[in-house]
């Protein structure tokens, strides 16, 4: 059986598309072949275009020369056949062998038959040679197994971290801890009892009755604590200071219009009043954390007298003037009354949980100072919650008590009275005997609705209330003043904004954020400068419910992503209500200031988009991370439900590059066709005591993974320790990667010191191709004219950068020396010296640098440097020689494909080289053309070589004669005893019979070289297919030489070979 190799078997046409695949073929005739060697110039190429394809022009053509050397050239001394009939194979009685370039030999050339569906209707699929059959030893006369040609498919800490982080435990040491009852509980009560406790709970229960003042009591008070969440944050807390400081002044105002002694106006005497007041906490603040303890302890117990005075004051018998005033005591029918809401004009629910809201945010006051506690995993959540129900039930009966009492509007007149006889309105309060009716037509000064005073009538004794406001307002002032420099602190520390980094600085023993406190202190004067607390806490409200709403949102990011370190110990929580309290947070922003919620959150995504594009250096252990790393795995897990598919195919490389930063040129021509496409694993073998290489390797993991991220190269560094680099690189072949994400295939460096290296480095070398071959892995080597190696180079780099450290060290240290001296003495010697033009003597280190840069400047390999930067450069117009000579799969064809994509290769355009007979150049090129457009595969040229297999000229077989002979064992010059001697002491070496038996790979080696030489010497990349040594058959030396002299004084080289297994597909 023969197959059928005419033009329309490559075409693969599709009836009544005639102008699918058009050529116009090149002249071939004698006279045109040497028209073209008398001519200088290069030689004219008909466009050849496939119909709609217009975008993908190329030029096809061959080696030009007399015509009757093709037909009738001689290979060792016999005709080569040139039968008009290509042949997949030739039958020799029972023995099949495949005919490459005229060779016997199981090495295919790239064919569309390989790459057909099974049961395609243009054609039958034939399976390539396997790389099995290629690479293992066969038996004597037996080349390729019957059928093999026409089977069918069946369908990769730093020093002193320690002493640093002793000295800062020492630090540590004297700084001020608290704990919960200290640090969390009185905190978070003293600032939930604040202004609004006793200002505005009495106009809220007016406005909203006392079961509304329930709702928003009940709502607000959720268990939202934890740390800070950013800038917002620490704003709103600067914010609060504000609020709470107009409150203070507030009442101040008021005790000061009760007595005729207001200074300008209520407005501006709030204004100089509070301003005033901010000065003296921010003193108390700036004493420190100990002091402001203190202060706050005397503070609550002010404020539980006051709140106790109060509910005495509520069962004391009524006067006149109270009553007059709207206290009555307890009464049904005021209860009854004030139970449903009574919104005045331009009031709502919103408007009044706006207001109220601020109450709430107290909860978080000892979160904000985490920093600051014995034992913030303990403290916080028993003092916070204790804070919570203690502060919740003083709402509520603050606010049933004051609902109960007091009735929403009274005129403060004694004698609004009822006269026996008037009509009863039927309000609450003109059952009791008065009547406040023209309050519905006129403004009053007294009752629920308009009186902020209430608490102070209705107390036993009115100053208490007073001092109660005072403690109020000003702990929860001192709280925030606090909170907010801490919270601003520890982001700043974080360094995600760089320019707020002025602010990370601490003083004392406590740390203390002196600057952070100056700008709160500046933020809360511009805000107490509005001297409206109706108009403050709203702003204060957004803020803080966009905090909140983060908070929220990250518990159920931390829930969510299942990390093991999220472990709440509280047993009430869900994730679903930390979501639902995400969105009412959101939604509530909208429904009090839709506007105001929009530049919020438009504040909020600027400083995402702005982290997210500086990408700051830390790892904060983020629900995110562990998100990610969920996603990751079950995606990886997902992958391994479904099969490969050839579509999908992407190269996942194994690169043998040492440390990264080792071999950078290596690293970047594989990141090259990896990036954001495929797998790259940086890998290092440390060989050697086991004990040793792990300490070693595990001590440089971080750092060298860090480089990578660092110089962005998006890859993964891991290492192995064995007793041998081969095993070593055995064990990553086979354990690398994960589900499908395995690498599939290996990139080496080119063992540029062959010839000077020990016997057991060449075996390990040649022996870890062998082994990706067994392992199915495809192979790329990879050749640059300097080496990869610059760790010489980064050595004595380091040892500069050193010296230059210890120099301008020693440089700061006579500074300083200069600067405590002062006048006298040392400074003052100076200073005669530099009168009298006397310079000081270089130092020791410095003279002892200088040589070592004279010394090793000259060691300095410039083009070696330069060498290993040269693909990180943009690739000017050029080409990549595409020597697709052997069918692999379709990986010497696809690794420059994928480089075309890049941005430094895309100028570069692809010339595709492939062998063919003399007599069938036509046919093979419209085949190769085919097959590409196939491919959907841009190129520049296709170039069939016809003369691959002729002789080499006698220098470039002396060339390689010479290089292997040092190598050669030369047994057949000896006697029989003596060869046999020679092989047992030197078994690696290269045997004559080795030699002659190979003889025609070896010529095919050399010739190639000549070949390139001549087509590509002017190319940016060679890609070239990898010839594979079969185990057993070819030595080590031989291959090495194989190489060399392939590769030899050519541009880079990239040597490829797949696993045979198809990469490329023409099926959509």
């Amino acid at each position: 059986m023969s197959l059928n190799n005419s033009s329309n078997v490559f075409l693969d046409s599709v009836p009544g598309n005639s102008n699918r695949f058009q050529v116009n073929v090149v002249n071939e005739s004698h006279e045109s072949s040497a028209a073209v060697d008398n001519n200088a110039d290069p030689p004219h190429y008909e466009e050849t275009s496939f119909g709609d394809e217009t975008h993908n022009r190329f030029r096809i053509s061959f080696r030009p020369g007399n015509q009757e050397c093709y037909d009738n050239f001689l290979q060792n001394g016999e005709n080569a056949k040139t039968d008009a009939s290509f042949h997949a194979y030739d039958s020799h009685t029972n023995t099949y062998y495949l005919q490459t370039f005229g060779h016997n030999t199981v090495d295919a050339v790239p064919k569309i038959e390989y790459y057909r569906n099974t049961g395609s209707i243009s054609g039958p699929k034939v399976n390539r040679p396997s790389l099995l059959e290629i690479h293992e030893q066969l038996a004597k006369n037996v080349a390729v197994a019957p059928g093999s040609a026409d089977r069918v498919a069946n369908g990769d800490g730093m020093p002193g971290d320690e002493e640093a982080e002793n000295k800062e435990g020492e630090d540590k040491a004297g700084a001020v801890k608290f704990g919960w009852v200290k640090g969390v509980l009185v905190r978070c009560m003293l600032n939930i009892w604040g202004v609004m406790l006793f200002i505005r709970l009495s106009w809220i229960v007016g406005e909203a009755g006392i079961g509304g003042a329930y709702y928003l009591i009940s709502r607000s008070l959720g268990p939202e604590f934890g740390g800070s969440i950013g800038l917002i944050f620490a704003f709103a807390n600067a914010v609060a200071v504000a609020m709470y400081v107009v409150g203070f002044a507030e009442t101040v105002v008021e005790l000061l219009k009760e007595s005729n002694s207001m200074m300008v106006d209520p407005t501006n005497d709030i204004r100089i009043i509070g301003s005033i007041t901010v000065v003296i906490l921010l003193g108390i603040s700036v004493a420190g954390m100990e002091w402001e303890a203190k202060a706050q302890v005397i503070l609550l117990v002010i404020l539980l007298i006051a709140i106790a005075n109060f509910f005495i004051g509520t069962v004391i018998p009524s006067n006149n003037e109270k009553k007059s005033r709207g206290f009555f005591n307890y009464q049904a029918s005021i209860f009854a009354e004030n139970f449903g809401p009574s919104f005045t004009k331009g009031e709502g629910f919103f408007s009044v949980f706006a207001i109220f809201f601020p109450a709430a945010t107290g909860i978080l006051a000892g979160a904000n100072i985490s920093g600051d506690l014995e034992d913030p995993q303990d403290a916080i959540p028993r003092g916070t919650m204790l804070a919570i129900f203690i502060t919740t039930v003083a709402y509520i009966g603050v606010a049933i008590c004051v609902g109960a009492c007091v009735v929403r509007d009274a005129t403060g007149s004694m004698n609004d009275t009822i006269i026996s006889g008037m009509n009863c309105n039927g309000s609450a309060a003109c059952g009791l005997g008065y009547d406040f009716s023209r309050c519905r037509h006129e403004p009053c000064q007294y009752g629920l609705m308009n009186n902020f005073q209430v608490m102070s009538m209705v107390s036993g004794f009115g100053p208490l209330i007073t001092a109660g406001i005072f403690s109020a307002t000003l702990s929860s002032a001192l709280a925030s003043l606090v909170s907010a420099p801490k919270v601003f602190q520890a982001l700043c520390k974080d360094n995600i904004y760089k320019a707020l980094q002025f602010f990370a600085k601490g003083y004392g023993k406590n740390n203390e954020p002196l600057r952070g406190y100056f700008l709160t202190f500046v933020i809360a004067m511009a805000f107490i400068l509005i001297a409206e607390l109706n108009t403050i806490a709203p702003i204060i409200s957004n803020f803080f419910l966009a905090s909140y709403a983060l908070i929220n949102f990250s518990c159920f990011h931390a829930s969510y992503a299942k990390s093991p370190g999220w472990r709440p110990a509280y047993g009430i929580y869900n994730m679903w209500v930390s979501l639902f309290g995400a969105i009412l947070c959101c939604a509530v922003m909208f429904v009090i200031n839709w506007w105001a919620a929009v530049i919020t959150y438009v504040i909020e995504f600027f400083l995402y988009i702005y982290v997210t594009y500086k990408k700051p250096d830390v790892n904060w252990g983020s629900s995110t991370q562990a998100l990610s790393y969920v996603s990751a795995l079950d995606n990886a897990l997902e992958l391994t439900t479904v099969e490969d598919h050839v579509k999908n195919f992407r190269p996942q490389c194994i690169v043998l590059t040492g440390g990264p930063m080792t071999r950078p040129a290596l690293l970047d021509i594989t990141h090259a066709f990896t990036k954001n496409s495929g797998l790259c694993i940086c890998c290092e073998v440390f060989v050697g005591p086991r004990k040793l290489c792990v300490k070693e390797m595990n001590s440089g993991m971080a750092k060298k993974q860090a480089w990578l991220i660092k110089n962005k190269i998006k890859a993964f560094y891991a290492a192995v320790a064995a007793d041998c680099f081969r095993d070593g690189v055995r064990s990553l072949l086979q354990a690398s990667g994960l589900g499908r994400m395995k690498p599939n295939t290996l990139v080496i460096g080119y063992k540029k010191n062959w010839r000077k290296a020990p016997l057991t480095e060449i075996e390990n070398y040649v022996g870890i191709i062998h082994d990706a071959f067994d392992f199915e892995i495809g192979v790329v080597i990879v050749r640059i004219s300097q080496g990869f190696d610059i760790s010489q180079v980064l050595q004595v780099q380091d040892e500069l950068e050193k010296l230059e450290q210890e120099r301008l060290a020693l440089e700061a240290t006579i500074k300083d020396n200069e600067c405590e001296e002062g006048s006298g003495g040392i400074r003052g010697l100076f200073k005669k010296a530099s009168k009298l033009n006397i310079t000081k003597p270089t130092p020791k280190k410095e003279s002892s640098m200088n040589t070592i840069q004279s010394m090793h400047v000259g060691e300095f390999n410039q083009k070696l440097v330069e060498a290993s930067t040269q693909f990180k450069k943009k690739q000017g117009k050029g080409t990549i020689d595409v020597w697709w000579l052997f069918d692999d799969g379709g990986l010497t064809l696809l690794i420059p494909y994928i480089l075309t994509l890049r941005k430094k290769w895309k100028d570069c355009k692809l010339r595709i080289y492939v062998g063919g007979k003399i007599n069938r150049i036509e046919e093979e090129k419209i085949a190769m053309a085919s097959l590409l457009s196939k491919f959907r595969i841009k190129f520049a040229d296709i170039h069939i070589i016809g003369d691959i297999n002729i002789k080499p000229n006698k220098e470039s077989w002396k060339v390689f004669e010479e290089m292997i002979e040092p190598y050669r064992l030369h047994e057949s010059c000896k006697d029989l005893t003596t060869a046999e001697k020679l092989k047992r002491e030197s078994p690696w070496k290269i045997t004559d019979a080795e030699l002659e038996a190979v003889k025609e790979k070896s010529y095919r080696q050399v010739r190639l070289n000549e070949l390139l030489q001549e087509h590509s010497r002017a190319a940016n990349l060679i890609v070239l297919s990898l010839p594979v040594a079969r185990k057993g058959s070819i030595s080590d030396w031989l291959y090495m030489a194989w190489l060399e002299i392939l590769t030899k004084n050519l541009p880079p080289v990239l040597l490829v070979r797949g696993n045979h297994k198809n990469v490329l597909t023409f099926y959509s």
